[in-house]
């Protein structure tokens, strides 16, 4: 027996003791319902030793036994359903500041670009932000070490920590001859479930929801208040590529737009405590502006509750592309050794009794993710509706489950770049940020700095600026055809913009000039009449 098997051997050991105590634990406790279960587990866990066993004595090279049982363990949870998973404690750190919310550290938005941690947004009311650090800023030595060539790895190692400690930074700033020092007190950095609140035009607000977190409902109230100070009459809720999150959020979240005492969603599981019914306080509920929620194939779990709760009770106007169909919920249990589990305990249903689970084959997870991306998706589904349970929103309208929240109206993402537009802008190098950022910085009494209202309705990417834009590609060494660019000026042109405002103003009003190149933003506007009778018939 070789020396790395022989030190992880102890580990998997008291593992394997673990797990077999849970295992009496749970066959005990089954053990009236179901008397096979002790003598199916007792027979599968001495298989297990005798795999073990034999790997370890037989198998002619070093084996990793760690990797090995964590790829057992992920096996066993796909034989569940698609969305129950074993997660290595390597990966659980990550999961856990996604869903709390916050974590220690600088707080930057960054990439890696020529070889330099590059500041991309310092994150607002972080530490970053309060040392002044811009967008465009490059990092080129922490703590006296050079940072050239860093991997994304070292830099979260190296520039996250506990809060109150410090890290001190040299900087490279665009348009300023020497590098600069700054010292840095790390602090609790928020991770905003809102990426982006703005005004499409003078009533029309805009949020986009990544996720669900434990900060959403905070963080789309303040979104909410923000827009309605700034004149907002009707909304457009961005819940496109959002997976979801915390149950809790969702409801909380459907609550917003709803002002009757009606159910927003409920569960239904095995044990006791995983039924749950989630009712909207009218109190906490607005019916005062017109409602579109937009959604995509991507909008799962958390996403569809809400989407379905406005849909059912008739709030507003549900466009898009029909969404995930996730009705499972999962709940996180802690592991020895850091890992979790993450396991279903219930279906969801909406308000009107909606399951909108897509069906799925016991460990065929790699079919069930790729129907999301067949081209003619909405067509089968369309062709099959006459075979999906049937339901009456509160005012009488049909809606269908059984799989994912099929939109009032349909809009399709329509987005056909050239070859090269693709190229520049799927550039790990991004060079229209590197562009926007250098000419922000030298700019910046044209831009107009503090006037980001004027910048949007007047400044324009004139053809000098483009023209600098295709020279600095070529710096790049991005090789494209200026012809091919051509084709798709008006969006290049947006983009070049775009990040222009995000430098100089930040990341709401980046998102306003973004979306205006965005087709199901913008043709879900000409749907607001019928949201509008949705408002009306709630008064």
């Amino acid at each position: 027996m070789n020396f790395k098997i022989k030190r992880k051997l102890p580990l998997l050991g008291s593992g394997l003791l673990g797990f077999l105590l849970a295992t009496a634990l749970m066959a005990s406790y089954a053990f009236s319902s179901n008397q096979n279960v002790y003598r199916i587990l007792k027979e599968k866990v001495n298989v297990l030793n005798q795999i073990i066993t034999y790997v370890n004595h037989f198998y002619f090279d070093d084996v990793d036994l760690e990797k090995v049982m964590d790829g057992a363990f992920h096996g066993l949870m796909e034989e569940l359903d698609p969305h129950s998973t074993y997660i290595p404690a390597k990966d659980q750190e990550n999961i856990d500041e996604l869903f709390r919310g916050n974590f220690q550290g600088i707080g930057i938005e960054f990439d890696i670009l020529q070889g330099y941690i590059t500041v991309i947004s310092p994150i607002p009311d972080s530490p970053s932000d309060h040392v002044g650090l811009q967008s465009g800023d490059k990092i080129i030595s922490i703590n006296d070490e050079d940072a050239y060539k860093i991997t994304k790895d070292e830099v979260f190692k190296k520039l996250r920590g506990k809060k109150g400690s410090s890290v001190d930074l040299s900087i490279q700033r665009i348009g300023v001859t020497k590098p600069f020092d700054v010292t840095i007190i790390r602090d609790d950095i928020p991770i905003y479930s809102v990426a982006a609140a703005s005004m499409i035009d003078d009533s029309t607000g805009y949020i986009f929801l990544r996720r669900f977190s434990a900060t959403t409902d905070t963080e789309v109230k303040k979104a909410l208040n923000r827009l309605d100070e700034l004149g907002m009459k009707r909304l457009v809720f961005d819940l496109r590529g959002n997976s979801g999150g915390f149950l809790e959020q969702a409801a909380a979240i459907s609550n917003l737009f709803i002002t009757t005492p009606d159910t927003l969603v409920f569960t239904k599981g095995k044990i006791r405590e995983s039924n749950q019914v989630f009712m909207a306080n009218p109190s906490k509920g607005r019916n005062d502006f017109s409602l579109i929620v937009l959604i995509n194939r991507g909008s799962a779990s958390a996403s569809e509750i809400v989407a379905g709760a406005v849909q059912d009770l008739d709030r507003g106007l549900v466009v898009g592309e029909t969404s995930f169909g996730k009705g499972l919920v999962q709940r996180q249990l802690p592991l020895e050794g850091g890992s979790a589990l993450r396991v279903t305990i219930a279906r969801y249903y909406t308000p009107t009794g909606r399951l909108i689970q897509r069906p799925y084959e016991d460990g065929k997870d790699h079919a069930y993710y790729r129907e999301l991306y067949d081209k003619n998706r909405e067509a089968k589904m369309d062709s099959l509706k006459e075979l999906r349970p049937k339901y009456f929103t509160k005012s009488g309208r049909i809606v269908y489950g059984g799989g994912g929240i099929t939109p009032d109206i349909y809009l399709p993402f329509k987005n056909k770049l050239t070859r090269d537009t693709q190229k520049v802008i799927r550039s790990a190098k991004r060079p229209i940020f590197n562009f926007g950022s250098n000419y922000a910085s030298s700019h910046s009494k044209e831009i107009g700095i503090g006037d980001a209202q004027s910048f949007k309705k007047n400044w324009t990417v004139s053809s000098d600026v483009f023209n600098s834009f295709y020279e600095y590609l070529s710096t790049d060494s991005i090789d494209v055809s200026l012809d091919s660019l051509l084709v798709d000026l008006p969006y290049i042109q947006n983009r070049i913009k775009a990040e222009i405002s995000s430098v100089a103003f930040g990341k709401d009003e980046s998102s306003a000039i973004r979306i205006q190149t965005d087709n199901q933003v913008m043709d879900a506007l000409e749907f607001f009449k019928e949201a509008d009778a949705f408002l009306h018939s709630s008064h």
